[in-house]
This record gives C-alpha cells, sequence and structure tokens, in this order.
C-alpha cells in the first residue's frame, strides 16, 4: 500500500545540491489502472498502482533494460523526465521526494512524503518551505500529466 501526501512548494531548499539525487524516467501503458514503466537511474521497474489519491495499492516488479525499452515503443502520452533529490526530515524517520520536472513540465515542482499509515499522513505537519497540500487533486499525478496536451513549453495545471 502507498500512502503520500503531495505538495507544491514555496521555494527550493537553499542546500538542495547537498542532497542525493536520482534521475527519473517514465512512461504510461495505461493510466486507469495505472500501468506505468520507470527507469531510475540504472534500474528498471513495471508498476501497477490501484485507484485512491491519499492511499493505494502499488506492486513494483522489476525490469531489465531490454524490456524496459522494448515497452518504451508502446508508450500512451508524453514521458516523464525529472530529478528527484532525497531529503531527510529530522526527528521524523520520514524522506521528502523533491521532484523537479524536465520539459515539457517545467517549471513544476512536486514534493511527496511516504507515509507507514494514513494516521501518520494526517498528523504530518510539512515544512515551511512547502505550500498547497495537492494530494487529493488528481491533476498532480503523474498518470495524468502523461495525458496532458502543452500548446507550448509551459505547464499550466488546471484546478479541478
Amino acid at each position: 500500500m502507498e500512502i503520500e501526501r503531495k505538495f507544491t512548494i514555496k521555494s527550493l531548499p537553499e542546500d538542495l545540491s547537498t542532497y542525493p539525487y536520482h534521475h527519473i524516467e517514465q512512461f504510461y501503458l495505461n493510466v486507469n489502472p495505472v500501468i506505468r514503466a520507470r527507469k531510475q537511474d540504472d534500474d528498471y521497474y513495471l508498476t501497477y498502482k490501484g485507484k485512491g489519491l491519499l492511499a493505494r495499492e502499488e506492486y513494483n516488479l522489476p525490469l531489465n533494460k531490454e524490456s524496459y525499452y522494448h515497452l518504451r515503443e508502446k508508450a500512451d502520452g508524453n514521458f516523464i523526465s525529472k530529478r528527484r533529490y532525497l531529503i531527510p526530515i529530522p526527528d521524523a524517520s520520514l524522506t521528502i521526494e523533491l521532484d523537479i520536472f524536465d520539459e515539457p513540465f517545467t517549471p513544476l515542482i512536486i514534493a511527496e512524503v511516504e507515509f507507514s499509515s494514513e494516521e501518520e499522513a494526517a498528523a504530518f505537519i510539512p515544512p515551511v518551505w512547502f505550500d498547497e497540500d495537492v494530494t487529493f487533486d488528481p491533476a498532480y499525478h503523474n498518470s495524468n500529466l502523461s495525458r496532458r496536451i502543452f500548446p507550448d513549453s509551459t505547464i499550466i495545471l488546471e484546478r479541478t
């Protein structure tokens, strides 16, 4: 079970370059249900995600490089590329996954925090540099971002 909250941010942490990061490329084969393939650095995964916004089932299966690139040819929608910074939250044993998206999604930046329970998620007090909680806004799900049509290189998310 994946339990996570998503936030826009007010500003980047000043010490962002000191945190480890992953380069992620992903695409979707289907969005209902969500079936995603992801390359994270040199690792490859196929993921199934159930319905839900705060909490939903998630299953990850390893892929090899050849399988990933074979499936890549069958992608439906936009490819998503982003840099994911891993920022520990002091005294909480939680990690902020700060996603800085590449074109055509620039300047989108989303912070995600995963929890072990819905109660823990509800009790979470975000850092001051977080802005709006967009957990329950489906426009911020990567699967929905993959379906967006861009008239230019700027992303503007419309509230649903």
